[in-house]
């Protein structure tokens, strides 16, 4: 049999290389703000406290036109602004946490060459899915849910490798990564975060959440402060109705039950 050429060979290499699946999408687990924390996985980001202090960046870098997926679990009232989201040509792997500024924008982008831009207001809300990417040409788009493509930035330098940062800002409270990698993509809302390990405790007896009976009650409804219901649930009914199951109030935000930032409708401190 005559031997296969060698470029031959070499050319099926590389298409190999090509279509070989891309690793999924973890925040960078040592290269984050003062105040974030994230979950045993690192797809979950969450800020502890203030509004800033949020950065968080991936885990690799990102190839042009890839998206990156991400829901926004949690909306904080009592701020201006929200999620920002770009790129970086910065190397988490290489930034010290505390040295990371309070913001990306413009902090950041000051010290290194990113470029990242604010979602506008009112465009994402608790449960919604945002997309972005950069293509070859250094523009940044983003899309939420299956809405219009939105232009947010121009003038990414392309030509080097690129780290998705992001900015859990403001009005955002937490954010989770999605694997689009695979068939695992989520179609369920992710329960609420605190301070404690994830998932949720199981319930006892008297503390169930009042739609599935397994979960241990632990939001509140706003503005109508309804508390009988799992994260999980909460989120469920937030996304399908946006009505309280009990008294039909329409549904702005769900927090956790008892905290202390959640104020009424039209309250709150503006900063």
């Amino acid at each position: 049999m005559p031997e296969e050429p060698r470029w031959m060979g070499a050319q099926i290499c590389s298409q190999a290389d090509a279509e070989a699946p891309r690793e999924a999408l973890r925040f960078h687990a040592q290269a984050v703000g003062a105040q974030v924390r994230l979950d045993a996985e690192r797809s979950t980001a969450f800020r502890h406290a203030t509004f800033h202090d949020g950065i968080v960046f991936s885990q690799r870098p990102v190839q042009p036109g890839e998206r990156v997926a991400l829901r926004l679990l949690w909306h904080e009232p009592g701020w201006l602004g929200g999620l920002r989201v770009g790129f970086t040509r910065l190397d988490p792997a290489r930034v010290p946490a505390p040295s990371l500024p309070p913001f990306v924008c413009p902090d950041l982008e000051q010290q290194s060459q990113t470029w990242a831009a604010m979602l506008p207001d009112g465009c994402a809300l608790p449960g919604d899915v945002v997309r972005f990417w950069v293509n070859r040409q250094g523009q940044i788009f983003a899309r939420v849910n299956s809405g219009p493509r939105r232009l947010l930035r121009e003038g990414v330098l392309m030509g080097a490798p690129l780290w998705a940062v992001m900015d859990v800002y403001g009005t955002t409270k937490a954010i989770q990564l999605l694997d689009l990698t695979g068939n695992n993509f989520p179609t369920t809302m992710p329960r609420d975060l605190s301070d404690e390990a994830l998932p949720g405790p199981k319930a006892s007896a008297g503390e169930e959440c009042a739609i599935c009976f397994h979960q241990v009650a632990n939001t509140r409804l706003v503005p109508c402060g309804h508390t009988h219901f799992c994260s999980s649930c909460a989120w469920r009914v937030f996304r399908d109705t946006a009505r309280c199951p009990v008294c039909r109030w329409e549904i702005e935000e769900v927090a956790p039950a008892g905290d202390p930032l959640v104020l009424g409708a039209g309250e709150g401190l503006l900063v």
